[in-house]
């Protein structure tokens, strides 16, 4: 089971979501996107929410608004957090998280520490969090299947627009082509012309010749 969540809708349409229990947060930590963005509350038990960013986008294009959004949810759904006022949540992109096969079932460690971010949550805001709940959905996704059917999407993708690139750089070959041999035609007409030209010089020249001579 995995919950659903729309952030403020003055800050664009973004969702928020979490798995019910560890199980779904292995899955999720399995098939993320490379748009998504892992929280969760630093140095004790929490939900692992993500926040789902628009394609092209990153960790720097989160809005505060957004931003307070995910922090709140994740504090509200931390049985320790939620009671205490003054906590971190960290997060970062979902492409930073490292799972290996000792850590428990849920659990992930970095790759790399320079690329997790720190916000200080400093009390739970009832407003926030009761607003997200209103647009709360329960689904029980293939998560697996989702993410296939993305990397299909994008290799297609990608064959498309090397299919372009292919077409595209046969044109300009062939257009290299046709100019070469324009200057090839032009350089052709000029030395004929020169040619001409000298002969006629020539002509002339022994028309007076003969003319001084019959003199």
């Amino acid at each position: 089971m995995v919950f659903y969540f729309k952030a403020r809708p003055e800050a664009g349409d973004y969702t928020i979501f979490m798995g019910l229990d560890k199980y779904e947060n292995e899955e999720l930590i399995k098939y993320g996107f490379p748009e998504d963005i892992w929280f969760h509350v630093d140095k004790m038990s929490s939900a692992h929410v993500y926040l789902r960013l628009h394609k092209g986008q990153t960790i720097d294009d989160i809005s505060e608004g957004v931003l307070e959004d995910c922090a709140q949810l994740v504090k509200a759904n931390s049985i320790q957090g939620n009671k205490v006022n003054n906590v971190d949540v960290v997060y970062t992109p979902w492409q930073n998280l490292k799972k290996t096969a000792s850590m428990d079932v849920g659990q992930v460690g970095f790759y790399s520490s320079k690329m997790v971010r720190t916000v200080r949550v400093e009390k739970r805001i009832n407003e926030i969090v009761n607003r997200l709940n209103r647009t709360k959905v329960e689904r029980t996704p293939d998560l697996k299947a989702e993410r296939e059917a993305v990397n299909a999407a994008e290799r297609a993708e990608r064959k498309v627009q090397l299919r372009d690139k292919k077409r595209r750089e046969e044109l300009e070959k062939l257009e290299k082509e046709r100019q070469a041999e324009l200057r090839s035609y032009k350089n052709l007409m000029v030395a004929e012309k020169m040619t001409s030209n000298k002969d006629i010089a020539s002509t002339n020249k022994s028309l007076q010749e003969l003319e001084e001579d019959f003199m």
